[in-house]
């Protein structure tokens, strides 16, 4: 059984969506360590003048995990992100499929990253149509860092196949943990899918919110077209 594991991010790219659609279980890290200008908080999505950068301005202590990170509601975030996606996406042909839970959602003053990010994961997976399982690591309650708390979340939930990102081993995998465990690694091989956009030349690595808005039913055929 094939098992991926990423952190909760916020409106995730493509690639992020990929691997969920390709694991038989995919497990969110929601009790991680808060990364500074990663992806946790913020994604891109493209307007008129390109790709912009969409930020959930956030309320942050040093070592402070997911599950403790809070959002700076005194900030306009919302009204500023639902502007920027209305004026980018109401005239793409899928804007008005998900019109309707966009707006909803950023109706709400949310109090913890997670339980954002969670709630727009879960529809984002519906909306494509992926049917994997989904798991929280913070449910699993494992032991351990680093490689081996991964190890450790994969034999929990049954899984014998780490599927891990192309870039993982140069930066923080150890593969012989693994080995050592019996468990393979996978690394996923994704490119890219040129799809149709709003606003000139094609830009990728977008929020999925930019694929679902441009192909709607398509979505997931293009977003698994082509790589592993």
């Amino acid at each position: 059984m094939l098992v991926g594991i990423h952190q909760l991010h916020y409106l995730p790219w493509l690639r992020y969506f990929a691997k969920i659609a390709r694991s038989d279980v995919f497990i969110e890290l929601d009790n991680i360590q808060f990364t500074k200008n990663g992806w946790q908080n913020r994604n891109k999505v493209k307007t008129d003048r390109g790709a912009t950068l969409l930020t959930v301005p956030v309320l942050v202590g040093l070592g402070d995990t997911l599950d403790r990170v809070r959002i700076n509601n005194n900030a306009p975030w919302r009204r500023k992100h639902w502007s920027t996606i209305q004026q980018s996406y109401g005239k793409a042909p899928y804007f008005a499929d998900h019109a309707d839970f966009l707006a909803d959602t950023y109706d709400r003053e949310w109090e913890l990253l997670n339980d954002l990010n969670r709630h727009m994961l879960e529809y984002f997976i519906g909306a494509l149509g992926i049917d994997t399982r989904i798991k929280y690591a913070s449910a699993l309650d494992v032991p351990g860092t680093a490689t081996e708390r991964l190890v450790n979340l994969v034999q929990a939930v049954g899984g014998d196949r780490y599927y891990s990102g192309a870039f993982a081993l140069d930066a923080y995998l150890d593969a012989d943990i693994f080995a050592r465990a019996g468990i393979d690694v996978v690394i996923q091989d994704w490119r890219a899918p040129t799809y149709p956009q709003l606003y000139g030349d094609f830009v990728p690595d977008l929020s999925i919110v930019d694929l679902l808005m441009n192909t709607g039913p398509d979505s997931l055929n293009i977003l698994m077209g082509d790589g592993q």
